[in-house]
């Protein structure tokens, strides 16, 4: 019989292997570093500057209060994701599930790839023609959450795309052997099985949310206030904290408002990442 080596000789044998066996713990060092000295150094710089004018209800030029941009933020991302997910996740079942490889499919491909690479300022450009111009929604929460939305969809299909081509063809020809039909295997059976997926394409495209500042200012404004409708002018995070930076009279604000947005994305992130859990937990049950 053949014995395979130990893992404490085999990269004594392969030099190459030992190369990139450090390369790789290298790689990972150096990430996890730089990732915790920039949110360690934010937190340094911003926590020191929180008080509870910074978090009152109503912004001025003294308190610089960031809680209208964190509801704004959040108006945002529930606007932009109830725009994008039904036609993201309808592409993508459409692509995987219906689709041929026709000519019109490879153009839908190619198109999505595409529009995901255009800078966000292209699409910032596009929202202040469109959305704030052309159909006269002015500088509004409306206009900049249907900008996003166009922003997040190639992300979505994707990541939508990838989730359900990943689930196992047993388990539609299972449900084809039970007599379920097309749609109701897809509902029922392919989705539910490629919810996790989505679900981290849903994460990616809130964190593009959240950051995004360049395509905000053309097309949401950069009004520091608590919006009352959606056609209202509000400033997000991002832009709050863009805009006290680049005044230079609040750079010690700015650094609280980064230290807000750190926090925001890392509790989205794990509200995200349990409900997935949760949800791959009880389609196995």
């Amino acid at each position: 019989m053949f014995r395979t080596k130990p893992k404490s000789t085999f990269y004594k044998s392969h030099p190459l292997s030992l190369l990139i066996k450090i390369l790789v713990w290298a790689a990972i060092f150096i990430t996890a570093f730089v990732l915790l000295f920039i949110i360690a150094y934010i937190f340094v710089k911003g926590i020191r500057h929180f008080s509870l004018d910074f978090f009152s209800l109503h912004y001025n030029s003294e308190n610089v209060s960031v809680l209208p941009s964190i509801i704004t933020t959040i108006y945002m991302i529930f606007i932009s994701l109830l725009a994008s997910l039904p036609f993201g996740i309808g592409c993508a079942i459409y692509l995987t599930e219906y689709a041929k490889e026709t000519r019109f499919v490879k153009y839908i491909r190619v198109t999505t790839e595409t529009l995901s690479g255009i800078p966000s300022i292209v699409y910032g450009l596009f929202g202040m023609l469109f959305f704030v111009t052309y159909l006269k929604w002015g500088f509004s929460i409306l206009a900049g959450s249907f900008t996003l939305s166009i922003m997040i969809l190639p992300l979505i299909i994707r990541s939508a795309e990838e989730a359900i081509i990943a689930v196992p063809d047993t388990f539609r020809e299972a449900s084809f052997g039970l007599g379920a039909g097309k749609l109701r295997t897809i509902f029922k059976i392919v989705l539910p099985s490629a919810m996790p997926g989505i679900f981290a394409g849903i994460i990616l495209a809130i964190g593009r949310i959240v950051g995004e500042s360049a395509a905000l200012i053309y097309t949401a404004g950069t009004v520091a206030k608590i919006p009352v409708s959606g056609m209202d002018s509000a400033r997000t995070l991002s832009v709050h904290m863009y805009a006290l930076s680049s005044e230079g009279l609040n750079t010690d604000k700015a650094y609280a408002t980064a230290v807000v947005l750190v926090a925001l994305v890392i509790l989205i992130n794990l509200l995200a990442t349990t409900i997935t859990k949760k949800v791959g937990n009880k389609q196995y049950e």
